[in-house]
């Protein structure tokens, strides 16, 4: 993730850019206790979760994310097929949404590559097939491949400017930023972090839940989205939550999805006819992060 601040007079503009790469992640290697060290080291992955741990750090903060996941599924008593549910939901809305055309002025094409819409969205999946699917981190779990979010490749920009920025550009701005939130709970139970800074930002925005018509939540797993939906008192099946599929479907390249959200918020709000919105999501590590957003014009 990066951002450049642009001056031009009185406006500012930042250009918001975020790219993940998962299928490209390098493998790294620990830095050595001592000068010319002998013997053979270990490659770790960068991919996802854990790395180089701190020997220091308390062994139960890092497991991996979906451990951590499964740890949180215990808490909150969510089920396997409350999951498989809210996959599938997942995949039909993000299928729906791309042949109702709702994602065409989001994305753009890459150069040289052959691909129409997000790969991994499996419309023709059933709660049959997604039941059949075997746990991932756990031989008794109920965190599978098919519950969670995929490990995608993707990009993103996003335009923030001054009131003076309008003008300088030509360019109407699609929505304000009415107010932000960021949390931190136990590592453990990262997934449920948002709802914390999901109310925080609604605070600071001087608005409530019934004023929000449309909520874009990461989705990292099913179980903890509807770990957060309950936390933050809504049902697992709300309506405005994720109306065009989330990224159980579309995928979660974590440096992008921020972004990625924040304008599927803002044009939901255009197809849902409503004036206010709320993104949010997880962070590893135990954190949080929101934003409540406003219609213009």
């Amino acid at each position: 993730m990066c951002a450049r601040l642009v001056e031009t007079g009185d406006a500012q503009i930042t250009i918001a850019a975020g790219v993940e790469s998962m299928s490209r992640a390098p493998w790294v290697l620990p830095k050595p206790a001592r000068a010319f060290p002998a013997g053979n080291e270990t490659l770790v992955s960068t991919t996802l979760g854990w790395r180089l741990v701190n020997p220091a750090m308390p062994a139960q903060w890092t497991v991996s994310l979906g451990e951590a996941t499964e740890q949180l599924r215990d808490r909150e008593q969510v089920s396997r097929q409350e999951q498989d549910e809210f996959a599938l939901r997942s995949h039909r809305a993000a299928a729906a949404a791309w042949d109702s055309g709702f994602y065409d002025n989001q994305v753009v094409p890459v150069p040289g590559v052959a691909l129409a819409r997000d790969e991994s969205i499996r419309a023709e999946t059933t709660l049959e097939k997604l039941a059949a699917l075997k746990p991932a981190f756990r031989p008794d779990g109920t965190v599978t491949a098919g519950n969670a979010s995929p490990l995608n490749d993707g990009a993103s920009a996003v335009l923030l400017g001054s009131t003076a920025a309008e003008s300088r550009l030509g360019l109407a701005p699609l929505a304000r930023i009415a107010g932000r939130g960021a949390a931190a709970n136990d590592p453990r139970f990262f997934g449920f972090a948002p709802v914390e800074a999901a109310n925080a930002a609604l605070k600071r925005a001087g608005i409530g839940w019934g004023d929000v018509g449309a909520v874009e939540l990461n989705e990292a797993f099913a179980s903890q989205s509807l770990a957060v939906l309950r936390g933050l008192g809504l049902p697992d099946d709300a309506e405005q939550v994720n109306p065009n599929g989330g990224a159980i479907a579309l995928g979660h390249p974590l440096g992008m999805s921020g972004a990625r959200l924040a304008m599927t918020a803002v044009h939901g709000m255009e197809r849902r006819g409503g004036k206010r919105a709320l993104a949010t999501m997880c962070v590893g590590v135990g954190q949080g992060v929101a934003m409540a957003i406003e219609k213009l014009n």
